[in-house]
């Protein structure tokens, strides 16, 4: 095999998974079998007020499981939050966790899960350049994800992601190892989510659907060994085909989510979509609207959305996504027009042909964005030309996002997607 130069094997896996309304009531049962008794229930203040962590500890202990509640999971999570959480964790031993929540809360039970299995600094296992990089010397124990939000996809990715304080930028740990045993998504969860939480969640997904189909081919990346081979291996021909039903059910669904929150079998679809996007971006990756987000969220001044908490600044991360979006669609536009022409095409089969084709997802996606209530670009949070620079540099932090773009992304494009994304329409 030596004698190829660029890839020619890529690598799929996801999450296995239970799906429907009712499932979460069967968690107890589903542990058991994996051999856990003593299970660590990680959710956020928000969530817990729900009472849905109490649902599924209900379900766990009549399942015969011992159960307790970590319920101080920051949302949008820190490297502090997430040290503080494995300190707790640290406390006591346990065989199995349940994450309930948003990305922030599985990220974080994934973060706990490895930590106190494989004890380490925090910094060992985050990506280069920020940490070391470190897999981890083994499995993990076992880890049921319970979304609650239609957003992250984190129930099934290998990868959790956090907030460097002091470093004012995101970055997180990534390693096939970190992927939940066991997805067990219930659309009735979803049910109170307010419209600002749905849109937000939902343009994370429609962002991971996105730039998971627009990565950089498998095949045109520099030939892998068994050893070295990595969480996000660019766009395959697995992943695509989850994007597209992903992205299918997105124009169907969206719009009704956002605007009436009852509507189950909306929001059945919506949680269909982020399960789908993240078995797509999950192997194959995303790259510059993701690579962007971080400092964008990162280095927020006093943007407090409705309906997130308020006690401090915040940009939620499906927001902080969506932002430059479109102009990072257009960048990556000349690397394969059939494909975003394609994306458009599904996210919306009525749209207006725009003059230039290029612009033709971004359209789309814009005028969605104006329809579920999503701020007019980076200007809508506190940003302004004069914090582009300090947006580049957050970037420019995130390698292991930027190489899977489909083409190479330099400080000065960086410049110009931000310039663009001031205002988005």
């Amino acid at each position: 095999m030596t004698e190829y130069l660029n890839e020619t094997v890529f690598t799929w896996g996801a999450t296995p998974l239970k799906f429907g309304a009712g499932a979460v009531d069967e968690i107890g049962w589903d542990l058991a079998q994996m051999g856990a008794e003593r299970v660590l229930i990680v959710t956020d203040p928000g969530v817990a007020a729900t009472g849905v962590p109490q649902r599924v500890a209900d379900a766990a202990k009549a399942g015969g499981l011992t159960v307790e509640v970590y319920d101080q999971v920051h949302v949008e999570p820190t490297d502090v939050s997430i040290q503080a959480a494995v300190d707790f964790a640290k406390q006591s031993e346990w065989d199995g966790f349940i994450a309930v929540g948003g990305g922030s809360s599985i990220d974080t039970a994934k973060a706990i899960n490895l930590m106190t299995t494989y004890p380490a600094d925090l910094y060992d296992y985050v990506n280069k350049p920020i940490g070391q990089g470190k897999a981890p010397a083994g499995p993990l124990k076992p880890l049921v994800a319970v979304p609650t939000t239609a957003g992250t996809g984190s129930e099934t990715t290998p990868v959790c992601i956090m907030d460097f304080l002091d470093l004012k930028v995101k970055s997180g740990i990534s390693h096939p190892r970190l992927r939940p045993s066991m997805a067990v998504v219930d659309p009735l969860l979803t049910l109170s989510m307010p419209p600002e939480v749905t849109a937000a969640s939902g343009m994370d997904v429609l962002c991971h659907a996105l730039e998971s189909y627009t990565a950089k081919p498998f095949d045109s990346f520099p030939r892998h060994r068994a050893e070295t081979r990595v969480a996000y291996c660019g766009s395959n021909p697995i992943s695509d085909a989850w994007t597209e039903q992903a992205l299918t059910l997105l124009a169907r669904s969206f719009r009704k989510a956002v605007l009436n929150g009852g509507d189950l079998a909306a929001r059945t679809d919506m949680m269909l979509a982020a399960t789908f996007a993240g078995m797509g971006f999950g192997n194959a990756g995303v790259h510059i609207p993701h690579a962007c987000a971080y400092p964008i969220a990162g280095r927020v001044k006093e943007y407090r959305p409705k309906n997130y908490p308020q006690d401090e600044a915040m940009v939620p991360h499906g927001e902080s996504v969506s932002l430059t979006a479109p102009a990072a669609f257009r960048f990556t536009f000349p690397t394969n027009p059939e494909k975003h022409l394609r994306a458009a095409r599904i996210l919306d089969p009525h749209a207006p042909k725009q003059h230039d084709a290029v612009d033709q997802l971004p359209f789309v996606l814009s005028s969605l964005m104006r329809d579920i209530g999503t701020p007019n670009g980076i200007g809508g949070v506190g940003y302004d030309e004069s914090d582009i620079g300090d947006l580049v540099e957050g970037t420019l932090k995130q390698e292991r996002l930027l190489t899977i773009s489909p083409r190479p992304v330099r400080g000065e494009d960086l410049e110009a997607i931000f310039a663009q994304s001031i205002e988005n329409w």
